[in-house]
């Protein structure tokens, strides 16, 4: 599962407000934090410069 869920809260941010920032629905969102959708390569990226930490953090490839 991806770490998406820690990094939003841990920054006090909605699921709606992040799916803003993707410029997505927030039920399209819930569904990529829940791991009921896969996640784009694009919007990988997107998050990974949205939390400043490497898309392989994000992935769980990586704790740093």
């Amino acid at each position: 599962m991806y770490r998406i869920r820690d990094l939003r809260e841990d920054r006090d941010l909605s699921q709606k407000e992040v799916a803003a920032y993707l410029h997505i629905s927030q039920q399209c969102y819930s569904k990529i934090e829940t791991g009921r959708m896969d996640i784009t390569g694009e919007r990988l990226l997107q998050l990974a410069k949205l939390y400043d930490v490497t898309t392989d953090y994000i992935l769980g490839i990586t704790s740093e």
